[in-house]
């Protein structure tokens, strides 16, 4: 509503990777937009998700698992029992910093993103893409966005202008939240 167009899918890179989708006839899907689970790569190696046992999904790309997952690769080492959101915390204040290792995370999941869009428009008709979620917040969100921007630039130049994104403020996401719940339907008894 808040965009005033449809053909928009909504993902939040949150502690999982949640999803939803408005067709572009302004409808909502019958079907589940679980994306966590979604393959989005299919590597025999690809990372396993431990709560589903399925390897390449979402979740593992696209949340604050894919940051704490990413942490050896870029040299971080935060310890093991530290709970996955306060890692995310730890990035975001190193990326704040100026510290290239967090950077380094933040480009790998701007590349998946990229990559991942273009895959994604073999199942949705997409105008748009709405981003939120804590892994996006700050530097390294505007940092993914860039990169993801980049492949889709260099790889896929026929969507680089057909998918307009879009990352809401604290006012727009409070606003469409209110907004959206003063539009649901009333049930009937």
């Amino acid at each position: 509503m808040a965009l005033n167009d449809n053909a928009v899918l909504g993902v939040a890179f949150g502690s999982s990777l949640a999803a939803g989708y408005v067709t572009p006839h302004g409808n909502i899907t019958v079907w589940l937009n679980e994306l966590a689970f979604v393959p989005v790569d299919y590597r025999n190696d690809a990372p396993v998700d431990e709560w589903s046992g399925d390897a390449g999904v979402g979740a593992q790309y696209f949340s604050q698992q894919a940051v704490a997952r990413l942490l050896p690769s870029a040299g971080i080492d935060l310890p093991a029992g530290m709970p996955v959101p306060v890692k995310l915390v730890e990035i975001q204040k190193l990326m704040a910093s100026g510290d290239n290792r967090a950077r380094k995370i933040y480009d790998t999941i701007g590349t998946y993103l990229g990559y991942t869009m273009a895959h994604l428009v073999d199942f949705y008709a997409i105008r748009n893409l709405l981003v939120l979620g804590r892994v996006m917040t700050g530097e390294g969100g505007d940092l993914i966005l860039s990169v993801a921007g980049e492949v889709l630039k260099a790889e896929f130049p026929e969507l680089r202008g057909s998918i307009r994104v879009h990352v809401p403020g604290e006012t727009e996401k409070r606003h469409g939240q209110a907004v959206a719940a003063a539009s649901l339907p009333a049930l009937q008894k």
